[in-house]
């Protein structure tokens, strides 16, 4: 089987375990049925922004030109920073963008990656968002109308606890197996202020996610197609947007959207 064209991060179904798509081209690959199996991947020099198409000699920002980067409006600081969304008082790169993404339900949550994580998704992006980071488990604490909000409860809880992942060890399956996230939810909650506690969410049901394959690397190497132009092996496990190979080598899918690859089983 071979496919040609442009890397797009993996489309994923929450099931169990996770259903992993790969775009390149025209065509998707169901990921799940090559578990064991040698694929190959081939750079073929060509990379094109993910927003306009044009053509670039470096991504930025996981598929973006320069020039997108710096106007598109999934570029804004607020993507990275919530709490710097100012949509609610009409100001933003693009105003329709925000009213789709900004200007509507939010969710902080808690994450078991490597070890409980704070962060912010926007309602529709769950489970999506918690599968793009490999999480384990997740729970929703808090549900507010707008970005901005949600941006600030995550800001002040950032004080009480992490709200980044160690990717190697997510890889690894390095967990806390002792945190209990419904414990962790009370904790953090009685930590807000009352204006802000209004927002949480009583329900506590914990998802958990599994992804395919069952093998964990004892160590972990990045490997990019911006230092290698061939990245092969037998795929021995994908979990987050990380495809994971036999030799404890493991390529980034989003880091490399953009990118035009030539692939092969």
């Amino acid at each position: 089987m071979e496919n040609k064209g442009q890397l797009l991060k993996m489309r994923s179904e929450f099931e169990k375990p996770v259903d992993y798509y790969l775009p390149v081209g025209d065509d998707e690959i169901y990921m799940n049925k090559l578990i064991g199996k040698e694929i190959s991947m081939e750079f073929t020099g060509k990379i094109n922004c993910i927003k306009c198409g044009a053509a670039t000699s470096k991504s930025f920002n996981q598929g973006y030109c320069y020039k997108c980067f710096k106007t598109a409006p999934e570029n804004d600081e607020s993507v990275i920073n919530p709490e710097l969304s100012k949509s609610q008082f009409g100001i933003a790169r693009d105003l329709e963008w925000a009213e789709k993404h900004d200007l509507i339900n939010h969710y902080v949550y808690l994450s078991l990656t490597s070890g409980v994580k704070v962060g912010v998704t926007r309602h529709h992006q769950i489970p999506t968002r918690w599968i793009d980071q490999g999480a384990s488990f997740a729970i929703n604490v808090a549900k507010t109308p707008n970005r901005h909000i949600a941006g600030v409860i995550e800001k002040f809880l950032k004080q009480h606890i992490a709200d980044k992942t160690n990717w190697r060890n997510m890889l690894k399956e390095k967990l806390k197996e002792d945190v209990d996230l419904i414990d962790e939810k009370k904790r953090i909650v009685s930590l807000l202020h009352p204006e802000l506690q209004r927002y949480a969410v009583k329900e506590n049901q914990i998802t958990e996610i599994l992804y395919p394959g069952d093998y964990v690397p004892e160590k972990v190497a990045s490997v990019t197609f911006d230092k290698e132009k061939t990245i092969e092996g037998r795929l021995m496990r994908i979990k987050g947007q990380y495809l994971i190979f036999e030799d404890d080598t493991v390529l980034n899918i989003r880091k490399h959207a953009g990118y035009h690859v030539m692939f092969k089983v």
